[in-house]
């Protein structure tokens, strides 16, 4: 029997651990947060949860802690190598025995991961659920001791959900085939619909469910309207220079061009997608996650459970398919809990290519009505004049007050005027045009525009011809898509892009259904400098505390660098700035510093106070 066996023989008959002195001696947190605790002891206990908390909230510790707490093998299922890659790492980093069983194993990698398995060396396995339900190794599982299954990105089981995947529908199985060990399934994003086949696809409606607030009270939420929408970007991406973020967007194409323009405005910038070159978007990512400072352009298919926490910001060029898509897109930000923004620019054609590809789609009629629901609700939060975070709460079914002051309608209330004739007038040229032309063409018969278009049609000699000339263009393209927002209009696609009227419109011409319209606000390069900006992260320090947090991030770099691994895994940013608060000067002291656990204090800690000694002139 090897010594390794002997140890975690003599763990387990040592009894089970208690979960705050895991969490001090290896995560280095004297104190759970939120909700934790609760979640924690009850599946320590046997009971199965599902964990419903916002990115940032800490739901890992969640299943973390247990697995160490709990005698046997915490199996975690996650729907992503990087994502199972970067979790490793910082469990290693922690002193946790962990380790990942996915494809990009060699054959003696993965049998001696198997082996280690089967002799209990492992405190937690990162599979895929493609892996997991594979008959061979669910019959290993079978032959272990496990302590517990957790199943991350758990909304990944439910068809409504935003990144549906079919194979974790199959997870029902751990139920009938593991009785009696327990299981935890977390994620971030969720509505009400979500949540409901997350419980029923998993066979957990016997399980207690933990909720917190959806709210990221850190993170700025800004949404501009579309004019010239490259400009706006890098407008924005000035004010955030030297900080490390994303960017979305909706083709493969828009992402390489996008990157390529930023890099040409000297903003360091790569682009991310499924279409690149395995090693190329392996090595783009690895860039992102290892670097400080850089701005990854991408399609959605970058982000799921990327554990970086120092995203300072998320910018969208594209509207994405839904508030789920959007939240979790955008929460992506400010893991680390300190001021992130997340920024959108969107117009009338984003709204309408969402709704081609929903009707292009080959789907159920029932899932295409919810998935133009869920459209409806996104543009709903783009075109409201009230608070941002409201609105978006309200889609979770969470209230909120209004008027957070960290978003920018609350930051600069909009305007808004009686647009009751306007929509009429809008409708009464869509009506008599015969709902067969699109946005432009509508408001050139508003405009009294003779264009070749208008005057071949005979639009020219219609009564609404010109009854909108006092109007700018501008804004009746503004009216337009908040009509549609509010589902007063919809775009057929069927017929390029028409524009029609739906039940809901009978009322507005008849009068009996007021309408105001937000006023856009006119897009200038220098709005918005004073909030949100920002390469330095700590705006709380002095002027000496910044100096040494920028002192001790560059020996985290340079330690990250030697090993190969990404620096937030070394510490966070959060512990950097309590080490820079604080200024501990001994190894003792050093250890009570938030995030610190036993492990990094063994590893980096002499590094570190020498780091501080230089820096208050020891």
């Amino acid at each position: 029997m090897s010594a390794a066996i002997r140890e975690r023989d003599a763990e387990l008959l040592s009894g089970p651990r208690d979960p705050l002195e895991v969490l001090a001696s290896v995560f280095g947190h004297r104190a759970f947060r939120g909700k934790q605790e609760e979640v924690v002891r009850h599946v320590v206990a046997g009971g199965d949860a599902v964990v419903l908390f916002p990115t940032g909230a800490g739901k890992s510790i969640c299943y973390q802690v247990p697995a160490l707490c709990r005698p046997g093998t915490a199996i975690v299922v996650s729907p992503l190598i990087a994502l199972m890659r970067d979790q490793v790492e910082a469990l290693r980093q922690a002193g946790v025995r962990a380790t990942a069983l996915n494809s990009t194993l060699s054959g003696d990698e993965a049998f001696r991961v198997r082996l280690d398995l089967r002799e209990g060396l492992l405190d937690l396995l990162y599979v895929t659920p493609e892996r997991l339900l594979s008959e061979g190794f669910l019959d290993l599982l079978s032959q272990v001791k496990i302590a517990l299954f957790a199943i991350d990105e758990a909304h990944c089981v439910s068809q409504w959900g935003h990144d549906f995947r079919p194979e974790y529908m199959a997870l029902s199985v751990l139920r009938e085939r593991f009785p009696g060990v327990p299981r935890i399934a977390l994620t971030a994003t969720a509505d009400l619909q979500t949540r409901a086949d997350l419980l029923v696809r998993l066979e957990m409606e016997d399980a207690a469910v933990y909720t917190t607030s959806a709210d990221r009270p850190n993170i700025r939420y800004a949404i501009v309207q579309k004019d010239n929408p490259r400009r706006q970007l890098l407008a924005f991406l000035r004010r955030h220079q030297g900080s490390s973020g994303i960017v979305y967007c909706l083709s493969r194409r828009k992402v390489e061009e996008t990157a390529t323009f930023l890099e040409d405005n000297g903003i360091r910038a790569l682009p991310y997608h499924a279409g690149l070159d395995r090693a190329v978007r392996d090595a783009n990512q690895d860039a992102f996650l290892k670097e400080e400072g850089l701005v990854l352009v991408a399609t959605i298919a970058f982000g799921m459970g990327i554990d970086k926490p120092d995203v300072r910001f998320v910018a969208h060029l594209d509207l994405p398919s839904s508030v789920e898509a959007y939240y979790q897109e955008t929460g992506r930000a400010g893991r680390d809990g300190l001021p992130s923004e997340a920024w959108m620019a969107y117009g009338l054609s984003d709204m309408a290519l969402r709704g081609r590809m929903i009707d292009e789609r080959e789907a159920p009629d029932d899932v295409k009505r919810i998935e133009r629901a869920k459209l409806g609700a996104l543009l709903g939060v783009c075109e409201t004049a009230g608070c941002r975070r409201q609105a978006l709460l309200a889609y979770f079914g969470e209230r909120h007050p209004g008027q957070c002051g960290n978003c920018d309608t609350c930051e600069a209330p909009v305007d808004t005027w009686d647009g009751t004739v306007a929509a009429q007038k809008i409708l009464s040229a869509m009506v008599r045009t015969g709902q067969r032309y699109g946005a432009g063409h509508v408001i050139d018969v508003l405009r009294g525009e003779t264009t070749e278009k208008v005057t071949r049609a005979g639009h020219d000699r219609l009564p609404t011809f010109g009854v909108g000339k006092d109007i700018e263009p501008r804004v009746w393209q503004s009216a337009i898509r908040q009509l549609v927002a509010a589902g007063i209009v919809r775009v057929d696609h069927d017929e390029h892009g028409a524009l029609v009227a739906t039940e809901e419109a009978r009322a507005v011409l008849k009068g009996d259904h007021p309408i105001r319209f937000r006023r856009d606000r006119v897009f200038k390069a220098t709005e918005g400098r004073g909030r949100g900006g920002s390469s330095a992260p700590v705006a709380d320090l002095s002027a000496d505390e910044q100096a040494l947090f920028e002192a001790l991030r560059a020996e985290r770099l340079k330690l990250a660098r030697e090993q190969g691994v990404p620096p937030y895994v070394v510490f966070h940013d959060t512990t950097l700035r309590e080490m820079a608060r604080l200024r501990p000067m001994d190894l003792d002291t050093l250890g009570r510093v938030p995030g610190v656990g036993e492990a990094k204090l063994r590893r980096y800690g002499d590094a570190m106070l020498e780091v501080i000694y230089r820096g208050v002139g020891g």
